[in-house]
């Protein structure tokens, strides 16, 4: 027998899959919901699939998603145990970052996902989905550029923690360093 949270993230699903609201369902091969437990105290949201994802429909299951699990792991935390996510559910083209007007037409998407499951903590990855989580949870005074705020605890109903998107530690090493101590902080959170 289905939960009340399980019927209502089949019947988001659905909607995700019928959804033409913007030019990228014409070109996506799958539309990439999210993974994870639907009672994960922790949910991550990144910013966009990228080509793998497109066509596995799993998010982060690319070399960024690797990291993502390295990072997960060095903090024991079960990737089974989180629920990870993007902003929009179909892929920009050439990777591009996701526009305003995609994130406007997906946001009812992610606003489902982050009611039905209602984690504690919330961890946006990268500038673009951390604009919208914060404007989401009435933080906009705080909104600051990525490099400044990552990595802190913003407190309200939610528990807000912007990282880098993982990507970054692909096209820059020395990166790798700062997002594991940054992760390092979600230990407290994870039991």
């Amino acid at each position: 027998m289905s939960s009340k949270k399980e019927k209502e993230f089949e019947e988001m699903t659905k909607d995700v899959f019928l959804c033409k609201k913007c030019v990228l369902c014409k070109k996506r091969k799958a539309p990439v919901i999210g993974y994870g437990s639907l009672k994960a105290k922790i949910m991550f949201i990144g910013e966009a699939p990228g080509a793998k994802e497109d066509v596995t429909g799993i998010p982060f299951c690319g070399r960024s998603g690797k990291f993502l699990d390295e990072l997960l792991k060095l903090n024991k935390i079960d990737r089974e145990k989180v629920y990870i996510c993007n902003i929009i559910k179909c892929r920009p083209p050439e990777n591009r970052d996701p526009g305003e007007k995609e994130i406007k037409a997906c946001s009812r998407f992610i606003e489902k996902q982050i009611e039905i499951i209602s984690p504690n903590v919330i961890c946006p990855l990268g500038r673009h989905s951390m604009k919208f989580v914060m404007e989401r949870f009435g933080l906009v005074n705080d909104i600051d550029v990525i490099g400044k705020i990552h990595g802190k605890v913003f407190k309200g109903k939610e528990i807000i923690i912007p990282f880098y998107h993982p990507a970054v530690a692909l096209y820059n090493p020395k990166m790798k360093d700062v997002l594991k101590k940054d992760f390092k902080i979600l230990k407290k959170y994870a039991d």
